[in-house]
């Protein structure tokens, strides 16, 4: 440490003029040779460094125009896209109001479809029940008949001798034949 301050100091008090020798002093020689070099290298490399500044610069500059002009391509591609989707979205909602009213439709139409197959349903239910019962009737009629029939003839085959039946048979006989000259 005591040598680096004396090589201050010993530059200090050079003296101006008179010979010229070789300076033993390694610190004092290597910080002139060094100030030096460097003098020469900021002297010859300030052209080939701000050559090489100016360049880089360039490139950023134009990499970061590139970059705003993609950011306002996007942006704008963004408000496209948005405004597709708002129209999308709105045909979506129109979509499904009419799906859902359409839907509402169906089912009033099936409703009233089922109501009016229901209403003939019963209609041809109690239709049937009616003739059922009217054919019931008829043959219970038909049966109290055929056996009223049957004894009737019963009756009259027990009290009856043949003679009184032929005479029976020939006046139901006349009445039948009056009755088809009336009509």
């Amino acid at each position: 440490m005591k040598n680096v301050t004396h090589s201050f100091v010993f530059l200090g008090h050079w003296p101006s003029a008179g010979s010229f020798g070789f300076n033993t002093d390694i610190l004092a020689t290597n910080l002139i040779n060094l100030t030096v070099v460097i003098g020469v290298l900021i002297f010859f490399g300030k052209g080939v460094l701000n050559d090489l500044l100016d360049n880089r610069k360039q490139r950023i500059l134009s990499t970061i125009r590139n970059s705003e002009e993609l950011r306002r391509g996007t942006i704008e591609q963004l408000e496209k896209a948005r405004i597709r989707l708002q129209k999308v979205e709105l045909e979506a909602d129109e979509y499904r109001m009419n799906g859902y009213s359409e839907i509402e439709r169906e089912k009033e139409n099936w409703i009233n479809a089922t109501c009016n197959s229901l209403e003939q349903l019963e209609k041809s239910k109690n239709e049937t029940l009616y003739f059922e019962q009217q054919r019931a009737m008829n043959q219970v009629r038909q049966r109290v008949f055929q056996q009223a029939v049957q004894g009737a003839l019963g009756t009259l085959n027990s009290c009856l001798n043949t003679e009184l039946h032929f005479r029976t048979i020939r006046a139901n006989i006349g009445i039948l034949g009056a009755m088809e000259w009336k009509k």
